[in-house]
């Protein structure tokens, strides 16, 4: 065993880490022979002979080493983790003061997702009512719903879009198609301007499986001539049918054009690839998760309001169903981290209340118990960029420009949005 695996292995008490943490390692851990392998194996033929044999022998000890981890991680570790996974108020309050760089407190971020939430669900019903008008079995559409008839006319609507949804092995295929339609979009209907650097979509690591869904990996500051990577999580082979439709019906094809947006284009991809050309490396390091995420959601939006898709009201709805969920992010990680929101519980907040397939929901509950406080990074980024981008509207007028605002907004790196309206709208600097 190498020596410093002996000693992390030492210094940790199985009993104090919490049971996610150490089932979600024991699952990833394999991944480390799929980077050798997969990754570095290949340009084995560059080495010279003498590096080509060291190769081979370190690739012997890593596969050993990780078997050897695999083991103990199997049989010691996660039959033995107690843990509470659970930040508690007072910890979880100090954190989120650095994470959103923002004065807003606990209690107000929980009391505007709630009236957020209420909100969209409202535009979703509306949406609801225009689709399913005149359809056959259609549920009650009155205009001024009960809870359960809204309920019930959006799940009806939503379904007709988890209809058309990819085949269990269709979901990489139909992510490219989606990238460069929204990049043609984009294009066309000049809303920013385009980055020359590539973008790849890929499978996603196995080491990075099990947190999130997607991700998109921007090369770093110092390295922006390297292509970003879209990263997809493949449908895990030991899921069911069952599990895999229920999957496919949340990433179905419109989600997939929403989750190509916010991942790409004109999100994180179009956003950090500005972000990179700033002038100042430690501004694009030390980059705000509320300002890019934030924007993120933002693009969804924009998209959006473009009519993209040629205005497709299931598109909207999907889009609409996707700030539901960064809304509900929110919620569940102060419930989770604060309130002792139990599983069942946020299962309910995101199926019922989210209307979010039964795998995206129970993949959040692990995304949740494993960090903390970044979920909020995505309605408090996304309603930073709204109030910027309405007082630059009402700020110039009839002069306001969408392309110009986008760029301006994007040329100052990623700090927090606080920054960059004090930036854009030349005030005081706080």
């Amino acid at each position: 065993m190498p020596a410093f695996l002996a000693q992390a292995r030492a210094e940790i008490v199985p009993a104090l880490v919490p049971q996610i943490y150490a089932t979600t390692v024991a699952k990833q851990n394999g991944g480390m022979i799929e980077i050798a392998q997969g990754m570095l194996a290949p340009h084995r033929g560059e080495l010279s002979a003498a590096d080509a044999k060291r190769f081979d022998a370190a690739l012997v000890t890593l596969k050993a080493a990780v078997a050897e981890h695999q083991q103990w991680l199997d049989t010691v570790l996660v039959p033995q983790a107690k843990g509470d996974f659970r930040l508690g108020a007072t910890l979880y309050d100090q954190k989120m003061k650095y994470a959103l760089v923002s004065d807003l407190t606990r209690p107000q971020i929980k009391a505007r997702a709630t009236t957020a939430l209420t909100e969209t669900r409202a535009q979703m019903y509306t949406l609801a009512r225009q689709v399913l008008a005149g359809k056959p079995g259609a549920p009650a559409l009155p205009e001024r719903p009960s809870a359960a008839q809204q309920q019930a006319a959006i799940e009806a609507a939503l379904q007709l879009s988890y209809a058309q949804r990819p085949a269990r092995d269709g979901l990489m295929a139909k992510a490219r198609q989606t990238l460069t339609q929204a990049t043609d979009f984009v294009r066309a209907k000049n809303l920013i301007s385009m980055p020359d650097a590539p973008v790849k979509i890929i499978t996603m690591p196995k080491f990075q499986q099990g947190v999130a869904v997607a991700y998109c990996d921007s090369p770093g500051p110092l390295e922006t001539s390297l292509p970003t990577f879209y990263a997809i999580s493949p449908i895990p082979d030991e899921w069911t049918d069952a599990q895999a439709t229920s999957f496919l019906n949340e990433y179905n094809d419109y989600m997939i054009q929403d989750l190509s947006i916010h991942e790409a284009m004109p999100g994180h991809y179009l956003q950090i690839a500005h972000g990179n050309q700033y002038k100042s490396v430690l501004r694009a390091v030390l980059s705000s998760g509320p300002f890019v995420e934030g924007w993120a959601v933002y693009a969804e939006g924009m998209m959006m309001d473009a009519d993209y898709m040629n205005g497709d009201p299931l598109f909207k709805l999907t889009v609409l169903k996707m700030r539901l969920r960064s809304i509900t992010n929110s919620l569940l990680d102060i419930g989770i981290q604060t309130e002792g929101l139990s599983r069942e519980q946020a299962m309910q907040m995101m199926m019922q209340g989210a209307f979010q397939q039964e795998r995206e929901a129970a993949g959040k509950w692990v995304r949740a118990s494993l960090g903390s406080t970044q979920l909020l990074s995505y309605f408090t980024g996304y309603a930073e960029h709204v109030a910027m981008r309405d007082e630059a509207r009402t700020r110039q007028g009839a002069a306001f420009d969408l392309k110009a605002y986008n760029d301006a907004v994007l040329a100052h790196g990623s700090p927090p949005a606080r920054f960059v309206r004090q930036l854009m709208f030349g005030l005081p600097i706080a």
